[in-house]
């Protein structure tokens, strides 16, 4: 049986953690505000993408006009050439905003983004709690 052993990604660095790989991606573009995004998203400018799962939708809500894709899902839908794609990835110039629960796991969902060439994806500071915070538009879930 082969051993199972954890290394870095660089051989002979330490392993980064995440508070220095969210630091790393975050470097790579900007971030916004909540109200930025919901003013580029009202304008037709930007596409929010909700990446929270089930049950924090159904806890918190929706955000109205949101396209609502699970995170393990979110290449396939918004890659412009796949195969699997939403009808909204129209091209490597849409502008995505990446909305999370706090703002974590979207800025490294925003940073994948990238390297599919989606160079406008960004994601939202603070995620879906600062959007509620800001009193923004939230609607319920709907069964």
């Amino acid at each position: 049986m082969a051993e199972v052993t954890h290394e870095s990604a660089v051989p002979g660095e330490a392993p980064l953690g995440i508070d220095a790989l969210l630091e790393q991606v975050r470097a790579g573009y900007r971030r916004i505000e909540a109200r930025e995004a919901h003013e580029e998203a009202r304008s037709g400018e930007a596409l929010l993408v909700d990446i929270r799962y089930a049950a924090l939708r159904e806890r918190d809500g929706l955000i109205p006009g949101a396209v609502v894709v699970e995170r393990n899902e979110l290449e396939w839908r918004l890659d412009p050439q796949g195969s699997h794609r939403l009808p909204e990835a129209t091209g490597h110039d849409l502008r995505v905003v990446v909305i999370c629960n706090e703002g974590y796991a979207s800025s490294l969902a925003a940073a994948s983004l990238h390297q599919l060439g989606l160079h406008r994806a960004t994601d939202l500071v603070g995620g879906f709690q600062a959007w509620r915070a800001e009193g923004l538009p939230v609607a319920p879930v709907t069964s």
